[in-house]
């Protein structure tokens, strides 16, 4: 594993003189417990009164789902200002930072702007497109205090049965690369202390996206339901059927490639990241080649800060320290001396600090690579302007939802679409003839938006604020009576063109793990009887990946890959009525059949094809 480490990269020094100084100053005021607790990062949610500044917490975060109570602008600023004063008043004053999964947009907060999915985005392969993204997301993430997204995951899915396939922009490593480092210039903004801007946290480091099948650690269920609840409901689905249909069979595997594909298919997104200016990498659940990320030395600290010469920071995912040992303390110890410099311990932050403590006083983590873990966050939050922050966000929070955001979202759905079949002119619809829309998906915003909207899985119907794909149409047609909607396709009258909407179920990381991408026997049912009622059918279909839908590919005149398109659904009607055409293009391999996906040697379509109207 070491034979390449000669290839080393000279990085100039993060922080100039001024600021050296000014963190050298800081480090040799702080006592341990001061220093642990600026590696601690716990959820909103477990935060005792006065925690914040009694420990001196380096950050503090929102999981999927973590909002406040109502879930508006206001009460999210108030939340995250209310924490960012607290740190203010402790011993040092060092500023807090806090941390949200922004993933397609600011998505945990209702009235945001929500943005296609970053396989849509692949799809639209526009880096300017996902620049001007990331610059609206951070402004509204900034607008509401947060200064922190946990996002671009730089992931390159090999299995698109695992339920993390909708964060990878494509299978191409030189696609995630140019648009990733993309997403990191728009969220720094105007440079790295940008108030408007927030700290990019690429991720999950390594090969997350190339676990075997079947490798999975299932996470315990009794353990799931009382962590991961958020949204689950709104599946109607319990988790033990998931369970049944394959859920976390791959997420949080072993990836078992060699050292070589590593290098040559995973690494080069991170490097063109980290080149775009990104201070913050973090770590994978999975494993590589059987040892955990968090506990990988090699991978973390001579590979990640030794040859690519990272001067940020390296967080922990979720409760991922506590996966690399059954004793907690061992599993610290192991994290902490293979190069984790934050822990996110959203639960028990007292029993990580106590073990922190215990592990410094007796000799098993040494207080030189503690100073590092704090040197490099303290150089961060330096670097972003954390310690000369003004007391109240720079932008106002009418940003969030904004109708420029809007259009930018609308703009990223139009590109995104693609059309993979068309005979006999089903596409463009004319706006002036009569028109069945069947399926309940083409009124859902939940099911357009997808996983990692307002909660950790997603759900059904008016979760936030959108238009769906029936109300697009409806309001681009001169008449909009001539739009029939029959959400189950029942009825007799028959008509020229139909469009039937399909969607996944929402689903998030494991829980979308599943073992068959055959479409459900109801939306089979479905089509059968939308096949009755129309001369032509064209299909749109909603998904974090391609479908099986080889068996009824040959009954639809058209297909649309419309992906997760977010909350503007009127970029999906201007594109179906001719607006605009039609440019996206596949960034992933669709497979034909269900025991063929991973290599797939006989897809249904490739990488790169698309028609146009």
């Amino acid at each position: 594993m070491t034979q390449l480490l000669n290839q080393t990269t000279s990085s100039p020094p993060l922080l100039d003189a001024e600021g050296q100084r000014f963190i050298d100053d800081l480090l040799s005021q702080m006592t341990l417990g001061e220093k642990i607790g600026q590696m601690t990062q716990p959820e909103k949610n477990s935060v005792k009164p006065g925690d914040v500044a009694r420990l001196g917490l380096g950050s503090v975060l929102s999981g999927g789902g973590g909002n406040p109570e109502p879930n508006t602008p206001e009460s999210w600023r108030e939340m995250v200002m209310a924490f960012k004063r607290e740190a203010r008043t402790s011993r040092l004053g060092i500023p807090l930072i806090y941390g949200v999964d922004a993933v397609h947009g600011h998505n945990n907060v209702v009235g945001a702007t929500i943005f296609p999915h970053n396989i849509g985005l692949g799809a639209a392969r526009d880096a300017d497109l996902v620049r001007r993204i990331g610059r609206a997301t951070a402004r509204e993430v900034s607008a509401t205090g947060v200064r922190w997204d946990f996002a671009p995951a730089v992931s390159i899915p090999q299995d698109i049965r695992w339920g993390r396939s909708y964060e990878g922009f494509s299978q191409s490593s030189e696609v995630v690369s140019e648009l990733a480092s993309a997403f990191v210039t728009g969220l720094i903004g105007g440079g790295q202390s940008d108030p408007t801007g927030v700290l990019p946290s690429v991720k999950h480091f390594v090969a997350d996206a190339a676990t075997t099948w079947g490798t999975s650690k299932r996470v315990d269920r009794d353990a799931l339901a009382v962590d991961r609840t958020l949204g689950i409901a709104e599946m109607g689905q319990s988790f033990v059927e998931l369970i049944d249909l394959g859920a976390w069979s791959s997420d949080q595997g072993d990836s078992q490639i060699d050292e070589a594909t590593l290098r040559a298919v995973h690494l080069p997104p991170y490097r063109a990241a980290l080149a775009a200016g990104a201070l913050n990498v973090m770590a994978s659940y999975s494993s590589w080649q059987g040892l955990k990320l968090h506990a990988h030395h090699f991978l973390l600290t001579e590979l990640l800060k030794g040859e690519l010469g990272f001067q940020g920071f390296v967080v922990s995912d979720w409760e991922g320290v506590q996966q690399v040992d059954p004793d907690f303390d061992t599993a610290v110890i192991t994290s902490i001396n293979a190069g984790m410099d934050m822990v996110m311990v959203p639960f028990d932050y007292q029993k990580f600090i106590d073990a922190m403590q215990r592990a410094v006083e007796g000799g098993q983590i040494a207080q030189s690579r503690i100073d590092d873990a704090v040197r490099r966050i303290l150089s961060v939050k330096y670097m972003t302007g954390l310690f000369d922050e003004p007391e109240e966000p720079a932008l106002p929070l009418s940003v969030l939802g904004s109708s420029e955001h809007r259009a930018l979202a609308r703009e990223a759905v139009q590109k995104s679409l693609v059309l993979l079949k068309n005979e006999g002119g089903a596409l463009p619809l004319d706006p002036a003839s009569p028109l069945l829309v069947m399926g309940q998906a083409a009124d859902d915003l939940g099911a357009q938006c997808g996983g990692w909207t307002i909660t950790w899985m997603g759900g059904h119907g008016e979760t936030t604020t959108g238009t769906t794909i029936l109300a697009g149409l409806r309001a681009s047609v001169p008449n909009p009576e001539t739009i029939r909607y029959a959400p189950d396709a029942e009825g007799d009258e028959r008509y020229d063109i139909g469009l039937v909407v399909l969607a996944e179920e929402p689903y998030a990381e494991g829980m979308g793990d599943r073992s068959s991408l055959e479409l459900r026997s109801e939306q089979v049912a479905l089509l059968k009887r939308a096949r009755q009622r129309c001369q032509k059918l064209a299909v749109v279909l909603l998904s974090g990946r391609p479908q099986i839908i080889t068996g009824q590919l040959p009954e639809w005149d058209a297909l649309v890959a419309a992906w997760l398109p977010g909350s503007e659904g009127q970029g999906v009607a201007d594109v179906l009525l001719g607006a605009v055409p039609f440019t996206g293009r596949l960034e992933y391999t669709w497979p034909s059949r269900n025991d063929d996906i991973v290599n797939a040697q006989q897809p249904l379509f490739r990488p790169g094809e698309q028609l146009k109207n």
